[in-house]
């Protein structure tokens, strides 16, 4: 971090990072029938539930839990997908039918951890943040957000990455898929915690040359 600037100081504990299934009329995704309309936000979300699920309809969906799940109730869609953190945060962990495994929803990067940032010349602040800093959080956090960098990802593109620890040792999923759910391109990478970061940027960049310029173009 240059002198000066702002950056991340302090990771803390990460919360659970899977996305959260709400219905009024299906006990889980796969109950839903042909059809069915979920509401989402995101062309992650989106992608990866066409990918299971290419009889659904997707329908876009904003504003804040309140305001989504008045348009649930309203019948206005048959389910939605959020952010579990989200919903424990408000503590409205309840309103979810069902937990989605990775292996159904590979999560956003980062999704579920909290960073602060300070100046790098604020020793002070440095100081009283550190207590709070959890290395474990901060290490899978890094390895996702490196892979991102060297997909160079945005919001425009559906991207999912998830670093687990087991002792050590880092393991980090990543997926790249097309917004229609059509295609996908899925990596592994594990080694050491203290490689996080350049376990992260390597599967980004073996994605990146596997999808090849025009993944999301086609």
């Amino acid at each position: 971090m240059a002198p000066g600037r702002a950056g991340v100081t302090c990771v803390l504990p990460r919360d659970d990072p899977r996305d959260a299934f709400l219905s009024t009329s299906a006990a889980s995704l796969a109950a839903l029938p042909k059809g069915a309309r979920v509401g989402t936000a995101s062309l992650r979300r989106q992608a990866q539930l066409l990918r299971r699920r290419p009889d659904l309809t997707i329908l876009p969906i904003r504003g804040n839990v309140n305001t989504r799940m008045r348009k649930l109730d309203a019948g206005e869609i048959d389910a939605l997908v959020l952010a579990l953190c989200g919903l424990e945060r408000l503590g409205r962990a309840e309103l979810a039918t069902e937990i989605l495994s990775r292996e159904i929803m590979l999560p956003a990067v980062g999704q579920g951890a909290l960073a602060l940032e300070c100046r790098a010349t604020d020793e002070g602040l440095r100081r009283l943040l550190e207590p709070l800093h959890d290395p474990r959080s901060a290490a899978c956090v890094g390895a996702e957000r490196a892979m991102l960098a060297a997909l160079d990802g945005s919001c425009r593109t559906p991207i999912a990455g998830l670093a687990e620890l087991d002792g050590d040792r880092l393991m980090l999923e990543g997926l790249l898929l097309k917004p229609d759910g059509g295609s996908e391109i899925r990596g592994h990478r594990a080694g050491d915690i203290a490689d996080a970061e350049a376990l992260g940027t390597e599967l980004g960049r073996t994605l990146r040359d596997r999808a090849g310029p025009g993944f999301w173009l086609r």
